[in-house]
């Protein structure tokens, strides 16, 4: 660990809110089936332990976009690769690593409402407060966190940091 990144949210706190997460969309969709759609790379663990804590069967699918450049927003979405599957007439799951401005996740709902699936929620691990109330966005929200730039448990700066299992930041 870098001695200067502080943690924000324990392996354990994480585990715990996943295995919350798991149980509110198992009773949200009980016996409904579901595609849960990973937005790489950033969700890619948050995602598997999620299905994992989700106790049906799920098809899983991932897509990615970009909009980052030298850890700066660069205020354009642009669509690196789609699904690799149709969605069409079925009960979607996006799975997002993280909520601030809300561009990304618009530009993706927009995206995939095209594919016409019967429903489209999204599940976001982190929510982050940039003072947009963008928080109606995501439906499931695993932590509220403040404006800081967090890496961790599939979150990076630069490609780095995305193996640490908890979040953590650097203070400014």
């Amino acid at each position: 660990m870098d001695s200067k990144l502080q943690v924000l949210y324990s392996a354990q706190q994480i585990e715990q809110r996943v295995t919350e997460l798991g149980k509110q969309i198992d009773a949200d969709y009980k016996d409904e089936p579901l595609v849960v759609v990973g937005v790489l790379k950033g969700s890619f663990l948050f995602m598997a332990d999620l299905v994992r804590a989700i106790k049906k069967d799920v098809r899983c699918d991932f897509l990615r976009v970009s909009s980052y450049e030298n850890d700066k927003s660069s205020g354009v979405v642009r669509m690196d690769f789609d699904l690799t599957q149709s969605i069409e007439g079925d009960n979607l799951l996006l799975i997002e690593d993280i909520v601030d401005t809300g561009r990304t996740l618009a530009f993706l709902k927009e995206h995939l409402h095209g594919k016409k699936p019967k429903s489209l929620k999204v599940c976001s691990l982190l929510y982050k407060d940039i003072g947009i109330d963008n928080r109606h966005l995501a439906d499931y929200v695993g932590f509220e966190i403040p404006n800081h730039f967090v890496v961790g448990y599939g979150l990076d700066s630069e490609g780095l940091y995305r193996s640490l299992p908890y979040i953590g930041y650097f203070p400014r």
